[in-house]
């Protein structure tokens, strides 16, 4: 099978690229805003190019194209909308144009901020806007398209510096440098934490399935911490000093996956990994 990944250089492209290429032809298409060219894995083809121009310069020889391209945190949204609408939203429209004109299969990264009010930040409104588009198209030109939406990320190759990096990623960066652990807010906010080894795990179950979800499939272990419970695994680990910060538009109060039908229609079996892997670290 020949599998396009956009975004195939970022946190998740890459370890869904490292899990693909093996039994399958691989090509990412990744414009570097984000995404690392030392991510690069053995065997896959890199294209350096933004998906705005994937009719130019994408073949179109391909089985199903994973469109995890974006701009993925919240925060940067509120100072740069324009940026994350192209990314989120025209990115979308352009990949599923894309695949609509070369009739190829698409699985679609939404995100988990679908179920909480998509006003409240930039970002939330485009991905919703994103999967709006991919129901569109699934609807009105009869399209394979299947809709998934990660719950907090994190694992091997997770960004660490910069306005792109999510708490996990962060915090190891503020453990290797010396500092104390920062919490927004109170701390009392609860996420559903997923490893990238079970987000790999279902996308890749999803595309050999020929199960289909008129919503989305929901990708979370079903297991949610509190950020200060999470600190104290770190403070455990590391011995460390946490300091409090103000909170931030747009940080939701919790997230939890509830619908358990991927767990059940496509054979996955998320496991909560988070302590396991903060004392590895």
């Amino acid at each position: 099978m020949k599998i396009l990944i956009t975004g195939g250089a970022g946190f998740i492209g890459t370890n869904l690229c490292e899990a693909l290429q093996k039994n399958h032809t691989v090509v990412s298409i990744d414009n570097y805003s984000i995404g690392l060219k030392t991510n690069h894995i053995d065997g896959v083809k890199y294209i350096d190019a933004d998906v705005l121009d994937i009719v130019d310069k994408v073949e179109n020889d391909f089985d199903i194209c994973f469109h995890l391209a974006g701009l993925s945190r919240i925060q940067p949204s509120f100072s740069d909308p324009i940026s994350t609408f192209n990314s989120n939203t025209m990115g979308v429209l352009s990949v599923v144009e894309w695949c609509k004109k070369n009739k190829v299969r698409l699985i679609y990264a939404g995100s988990s901020s679908r179920h909480y009010n998509h006003y409240q930040s930039p970002y939330a409104t485009f991905k919703y806007l994103g999967e709006e588009i991919c129901k569109l198209y699934r609807t009105t030109y009869s399209m394979d398209i299947e809709i998934t939406r990660f719950y907090n990320v994190y694992g091997p190759k997770e960004i660490v510096n910069g306005k792109w990096a999510a708490v996990i990623g962060v915090w190891r960066r503020q453990i290797k440098n010396g500092e104390p652990l920062t919490i927004v807010g109170d701390g009392e906010q609860r996420r559903d934490f997923t490893h990238v080894d079970d987000i790999v795990a279902a996308l890749i179950n999803l595309m050999n399935s020929s199960q289909s979800n008129e919503d989305a499939w929901e990708l979370g272990t079903g297991v949610n911490y509190s950020i200060n419970q999470v600190a104290s695994f770190f403070i455990k680990r590391f011995n460390t000093d946490v300091t409090f910060l103000d909170d931030q538009p747009g940080n939701y109060k919790n997230t939890l996956r509830k619908d358990k039908r991927s767990l059940t229609d496509l054979n996955w079996d998320p496991e909560d990994k988070l302590y396991k892997y903060i004392m590895s670290l």
